[in-house]
């Protein structure tokens, strides 16, 4: 009888996990550029030895179901809708590149795009205050800044004069597993990341949309659907726990 209590809490683990992830796409649908986690269950198997079997040959024997196992997938290659609002300092990215930023510390930091501003020594950063790397930096006679689909920056300086000022790359993330989700639409890449740098417009990386920002790819409709099926195998892991409870309380009665 213990068996129903362990698959049942293996199956609740499971189904909470996925909650929490779904409740985090749900929070996030009106944040820019966000991308939507998805759980993937898989089965983890278990090899039977057979009786008095040696390590080596406990391998061939049958096996068996042991559990499940829950991973989060950031779905980073689906393209959120692009609004275009008309505001030069919105950047948007309509393909599967981010664009580098300098994180505390010296980490490289994923961005798809937002809000950007010019900071107090003329260098060209996020809403949030984190430096593009690649360190453009605008002149202090700029009237206004032009970004091209294919990343090249250029100024208009006070004598209506047009400077090329700087050039804005991609990275194309090989593993999304390789990269951990932040705050505010941000990804860190891990240690293991591979990152393949590309010219806007080039390899796949896609084209920056200046005066756009792209929008989660959280629908809520999906969202809701998911979340009542997985609320309905919340609730059937823990009708076992119920059932498995009640049987022992009857096993207990008849020992007396």
């Amino acid at each position: 009888m213990s068996g129903a209590f362990q698959i049942a809490a293996i199956g609740l683990d499971a189904q909470q996990k996925a909650l929490d992830t779904i409740a985090n796409n749900i929070s996030n649908i009106n944040t820019t550029a966000f991308k939507r986690t998805e759980v993937r269950f898989s089965e983890v198997l278990a090899s039977q030895p057979v009786d008095g079997a040696t390590p080596a040959s406990a391998l061939s024997g049958e096996v068996s179901n042991a559990g499940v196992e829950s991973d989060a997938l950031y779905l980073l290659n689906e393209q959120g809708r692009i609004d275009s609002t008309g505001n030069p300092t919105d950047l948007a990215i309509n393909g599967a590149g981010f664009i580098e930023l300098m994180g505390p510390g010296g980490q490289t930091l994923l961005w798809r795009g937002g809000g950007l501003k010019v900071g107090t020594e003329g260098q060209l950063m996020t809403a949030s205050g984190l430096e593009l790397k690649a360190a453009i930096s605008i002149p202090t006679d700029a009237k206004a800044i032009e970004i091209g689909s294919d990343g090249v920056v250029r100024a208009k300086t006070s004598a209506d004069e047009i400077v090329e000022i700087g050039q804005i790359m991609l990275v194309k993330v090989d593993d999304p597993a390789s990269v951990e989700r932040m705050d505010g639409g941000l990804y860190r890449a891990l240690d293991s990341a591979r990152l393949d740098e590309a010219k806007p417009g080039e390899d796949g990386a896609g084209l920056i949309l200046q005066g756009s920002l792209e929008r989660s790819t959280v629908e809520l409709n999906e969202e809701m659907v998911q979340l009542l099926m997985v609320q309905r195998a919340y609730a059937a892991n823990a009708q076992v726990v119920q059932a498995a409870d009640q049987f022992m309380g009857l096993a207990n009665g008849l020992r007396r």
